[in-house]
């Protein structure tokens, strides 16, 4: 039972920091523009990973990225969509409006995914559990952009 509470405590604090990075990509979007945002937002990123990559050695596997399907390396390109989208929505909707679509394509993106069991994921057959949520989710998004 304690791993439940680390995962949701690790689920709670990454969903803070969209929430928190969305307004600050906003602003930097409406002083700079977009790219310069994802820019800056992706350089920030860069250096918080490459420091403790450079300083601490843990092991790390990073010489082995040529064995990764080619696939993969699009994963930086769906964060600059993410930044962007945000920093465009925010100024235009509100934060929360922002998140919950955001939020809304997480959920039927997994769901997706886990239906097929596509990109290494475990294969869950969707439900009707699963319609419904995603059914409530779209009215609470509709209440709250509306």
């Amino acid at each position: 039972m304690n791993n439940m509470w680390v995962l949701i405590f690790i689920g709670v604090v990454s969903g803070a920091a969209i929430g928190l990075q969305g307004p600050m990509a906003s602003i930097i979007t409406q002083k700079l523009g977009v790219y310069e945002s994802v820019f800056i937002v992706n350089l920030g990123g860069v250096v918080a990973a490459l420091i403790p990559m450079v300083f601490i050695q843990h092991g790390g596997k990073f010489s082995n990225w040529r064995e990764l399907p080619w696939y993969v390396l699009f994963a930086g390109v769906f964060g600059l969509v993410v930044i962007a989208a945000i920093s465009f929505l925010i100024p235009r909707i509100g934060v929360s409006p922002s998140m919950m679509l955001i939020i809304l394509g997480q959920v039927v993106i997994g769901a997706v995914l886990d239906h097929f069991g596509l990109l290494g994921t475990i294969q869950r057959t969707f439900s009707f559990k699963q319609l419904a949520g995603i059914g409530v989710m779209l009215l609470g998004v509709w209440m709250t952009v509306r």
